[in-house]
């Protein structure tokens, strides 16, 4: 049985929004989004005609049956919805493994922020340059957490008739890895394992799928993505203090 609240997952976000205009905050947010910006525009300037050669490949593989040739524009846009969430993913990959150093700094201090109490990470710029190593082990982590699952269901997305469920298991994929690569960020401050991490989050499965749910809507949508991961990061934290202190 699935536990947690869904909708009480769904206000995180919105609460990341409000959390990132507040003055202490603000710097580790403007660094990040000027570098998710340079790199939005270098991905979307690859992507765009890789986009379109995948849709024609995906479409050139459906065998030659009159009644799918019809429903040609079906196929069209679960490939298209599929494919957009790779990229919406595979967006948020990169940026968090420019950007993770900042990312848990920024994690600390809305935790502080909220709570009152300082996070023992050692804090200021130094600690930031320290943690480069363990923050980017920490993204290869969840990228290889990431990499067979995806595997899988791109597999089954392939599969004509079986693929007309292949972008609803891919949105809820989706939104549980946003809910897992966000909140990490506190649980790395706290210096919990990423397994122990899962676990938590899979103990409150429904509160994690709300959470995570319009970080991936709001990642699939171009410019609004490119300051949903700040907030994300803030509204994860929100969502690690309320979470793991109603479950203590």
């Amino acid at each position: 049985m699935l536990k947690g609240n869904f909708f009480h997952g769904l206000g995180y976000l919105g609460e990341g929004f409000r959390l990132i205009r507040q003055p202490g905050l603000r710097l580790f947010v403007v660094i990040p989004l000027v570098i998710n910006i340079l790199l939005f525009g270098v991905l979307f300037y690859f992507l765009a005609e890789a986009f379109s050669l995948l849709i024609a490949t995906a479409m050139g593989w459906l065998p030659d049956w009159q009644w799918l040739q019809a429903l040609d524009w079906v196929f069209w846009i679960l490939y298209g919805v599929v494919i957009l969430l790779m990229l919406a993913y595979g967006f948020v990959i990169v940026a968090n493994l420019i950007g993770s150093p900042f990312y848990g700094y920024l994690s600390e201090l809305t935790e502080k922020h909220l709570t009152g109490q300082e996070v023992d990470t050692g804090g200021g710029w130094g600690q930031i340059l320290k943690d480069i190593p363990r923050a980017l082990l920490r993204e290869v982590q969840k990228i290889l957490y990431y990499l067979p699952r995806a595997l899988l269901l791109l597999i089954i997305g392939l599969i004509p008739v079986v693929n007309l469920v292949a972008a609803v298991l891919w949105f809820l994929f989706n939104s549980w890895m946003m809910a897992l690569q966000y909140v990490d960020y506190p649980a790395d401050n706290h210096r919990v394992s990423f397994g122990d991490l899962r676990r938590s989050l899979g103990a409150k499965r429904l509160s994690a799928f709300g959470f995570g749910l319009p970080v991936a809507l709001a990642a699939m949508v171009p410019v609004l993505n490119l300051f949903v991961v700040p907030a994300a990061v803030c509204g994860a934290t929100a969502y690690w203090v309320r979470e793991r202190s109603s479950q203590a």
